[in-house]
């Protein structure tokens, strides 16, 4: 089969006011960004009547991921050739991983967006918006040390470093204010990557450009010595945030290769952050669809659990179905047997054909489904389809989701389109007919600990957890300035449903340690960090860059 990219700039791309009224959106409320791209305006959030909601999710994934973006598109795709009035909404790439060792996010094979190059690559700027605005604030927090520091805001106490979207780990730690008394006030600080942003999740989750506002108000950059909060509002910087996102706060349109619209919005890590698509993406597709696919980052433990605890909890939204994500390949790594390394090829005898792996690494996809069901969410099994797959070890995950009663079908859209996902729509619509009643994992009113309890216990399936003094302080101390009622995030490996990597399958009675506990009041959750989680990844060897270049004919080629 030809490259991602071959197969992208082969294809043939619809005028985007033809994809905006295959769904009704009329064309004054597009603002085009050339033929084939449009920023849309925001709307009334009151879902078309009868719109269904499905969130696509996934096992704990190998390195290489499972394919739950490719799996949004073609079922989108899938789901469109019945008939029905089908968007996707998918996160927008960040050029670190882009050009890192992940590659782009686009799709792959025939079950892409459009334009590739555009999707992987700045697309109309909001990234960079989120950029801007991010470290705005952290210039205006620096400057008010500088110019006398009237809210007497404790330096040691500023958690607020800056983002650059691209991997470098050169930026992970570092001093500020060196130099003269004139180039600022010395401190230790930091580098996250724009996805990581607080400000990135603010988009993801503000409902409207009020709420934006007072989210970006509320962000706390630290605290006074006193141990008061101080806030961009009070820094009188959050106007100005504002305003700089004004036009990052509506979604982006593009189309799949078989001209299904997709939104493309935000980008929030699924680790550190909420994984998700924004808000007011889901709102504009709901509004004029039949159904409406969205992707969560990583598994079920992460991304679903934020979709549902966080974004579900904020938009006041449902979802009707939740599709589980499968291959092959991470059954089989979840025997423990085989090791996955990107960049490197999989290992000769992963490919041989052996049912008897797939079914030893059958415990992770029951986790997840546990999760899933949890939830109050209705499962559907995708196989994701490689050529290389036996259909013996298909007829393996089949029949263990025919023994939990849960609907499955093996789906070849990256190979065939909308077409090789016809099963999986089928079974999908089938599943958005039946009722869910969606069930949070933890009270509002439950601590901040008792959450934490609770996500590991109901959702990763750990025995214990261990929380650093440090941490517990903090913990303590928002609680009792009344941050306590805030969701609370646990950054963990996205590697295994535990906090180690190194674990396979549905490890249980392990201890999830806690070493440190971050504030996002903005967005409005409390995140802990686990393990040895980065918010601010490196290059590998060999990153992607080096093989991405334009031709003679001034074509991008390399991207994937």
């Amino acid at each position: 089969m030809a490259t991602d990219l071959e197969i992208a700039q082969q294809s043939t791309l619809k005028p985007i006011e033809d994809v905006a009224a295959t769904i009704g959106l009329a064309a004054d409320s597009l603002e085009p960004r050339g033929r084939h791209l449009a920023k849309v305006g925001l709307v009334d959030a009151r879902p078309a009547p009868g719109a269904k909601y499905v969130v696509v999710t996934a096992v704990t994934p190998t390195p290489l991921g499972e394919g739950k973006t490719t799996t949004v598109i073609g079922l989108a795709d899938g789901l469109a050739r019945q008939g029905r009035r089908a968007v996707c909404t998918l996160r927008q790439p960040s050029l670190g991983p882009v050009f890192g060792i992940k590659g782009g996010a686009a799709g792959g094979g025939y079950a892409q967006v459009l334009p590739m190059e555009s999707m992987n690559l700045h697309l109309t700027g909001d990234f960079h918006a989120v950029t801007s605005a991010h470290n705005l604030l952290a210039a205006m927090t620096d400057n008010h040390l500088y110019q006398g520091n009237a809210l007497d805001l404790a330096p040691h106490s500023i958690s607020w470093g800056r983002v650059l979207d691209m991997n470098d780990r050169a930026l992970r730690h570092l001093v500020l204010g060196l130099g003269s008394r004139l180039d600022g006030v010395p401190r230790e600080s930091r580098f996250d990557i724009t996805a990581a942003s607080e400000v990135m999740t603010v988009l993801g989750l503000a409902t409207s450009v009020r709420d934006l506002r007072r989210r970006l108000g509320r962000i706390v950059v630290g605290f006074t010595k006193t141990g008061e909060p101080v806030t961009a509002d009070d820094l009188k910087a959050a106007g100005a945030m504002a305003v700089l996102l004004l036009d990052a706060l509506r979604p982006s349109l593009l189309q799949t290769i078989e001209g299904t619209p997709a939104f493309v919005h935000t980008g929030p890590f699924g680790n550190i952050a909420t994984g998700n698509s924004s808000i007011v993406a889901d709102d504009v597709a709901l509004s004029h669809a039949d159904v409406v696919v969205t992707e969560a980052g990583f598994g079920a433990d992460l991304g679903l659990e934020r979709f549902v605890n966080v974004k579900c909890r904020t938009s006041g939204r449902q979802a009707d179905a939740a599709v589980v994500v499968v291959t092959v390949r991470a059954l089989k790594a979840h025997s423990g047997r085989y090791r996955i390394v990107a960049g490197k090829p999989l290992p000769p005898e992963l490919l041989e054909e052996n049912p008897g792996d797939v079914a030893e690494g059958l415990a992770n996809l029951a986790h997840h489904l546990d999760i899933v069901e949890g939830f109050g969410l209705t499962p559907v099994v995708a196989i994701n389809a490689f050529p290389q797959d036996h259909s013996s070890e298909h007829a393996v995950i089949a029949e263990f989701a025919a023994s939990r009663g849960v609907r499955c079908a093996v789906t070849e859209h990256v190979a065939r389109g909308g077409a090789g996902a016809a099963q999986l729509a089928d079974e999908v619509w089938a599943a958005c007919q039946e009722k869910s009643a969606l069930r949070f994992t933890y009270a509002g009113g439950a601590t901040l600990t008792e959450k934490i309890e609770a996500l590991a216990t109901r959702v990763y399936g750990a025995g214990d957890v261990a929380i650093e003094p440090a941490a517990a302080r903090e913990l303590d101390r928002l609680q009792a300035l009344g941050y306590g009622s805030l969701p609370v995030l646990v950054a963990k490996t996205h590697l295994s449903t535990s906090a180690d990597p190194k674990l396979r399958g549905a490890p249980t009675g392990w201890t999830l340690p806690v070493r440190e506990v971050r504030l996002a009041a903005g967005a409005g959750y409390v995140y802990c960090l686990t393990g040895d989680i980065q918010t601010m990844p490196g290059l590998g060897v060999h990153p992607a860059a080096e093989r991405i270049d334009i031709d003679e004919q001034g074509r991008v080629v390399g991207l994937s």
